[in-house]
């Protein structure tokens, strides 16, 4: 019999900063939304609902805001409710993220709301190595130190 996989792995942009909050038992969780462009040319995108908890989420709602982009591993889950203003019955689907990979820099190089990055000075090029003198020679295996 094989096993059951639920696993789902989403790129895309933050529409809204993190919310962090303590449930009753004192865990930490924070919840956010994630666009994820369709590859079409009209321009939709897909709206996911993410839950991080615990340390994770302490880092994302540190180091993530809206529009920053992000790499979201994790599984889906299904939650079911009567409305209590309706009567009906109320589902949806959230993502409950194991792994979140920052993909814009600390200074929001890869875009997003941050500010740009800085300049580089001048002392940091002259540290940098130039190699001027290449040959075409075969390298020697046993001169290689490993």
């Amino acid at each position: 019999m094989a096993k059951s996989i639920n696993q789902v792995i989403l790129m895309g942009r933050l529409t809204r900063d993190p919310e962090t909050r303590t449930t009753p038992s004192g865990k930490t969780v924070t919840s956010f939304s994630l666009a994820v462009d369709r590859q079409t040319q009209d321009d939709q995108a897909d709206f996911f609902d993410v839950t991080a908890w615990e340390k994770l989420g302490e880092l994302v709602s540190q180091y993530l805001s809206k529009g920053r982009r992000c790499l979201v591993q994790g599984r889906l889950r299904q939650d079911s409710w009567d409305d209590k203003e309706t009567g009906k019955k109320r589902s949806r689907i959230e993502v409950t993220a194991t792994d979140v990979t920052f993909l814009d820099g600390p200074s929001g190089d890869g875009g997003g709301s941050a500010a740009p990055s800085k300049p580089t000075d001048n002392k940091k090029k002259s540290d940098d190595v130039v190699i001027e003198d290449i040959d075409d020679k075969p390298i020697d295996l046993s001169e290689i130190p490993f």
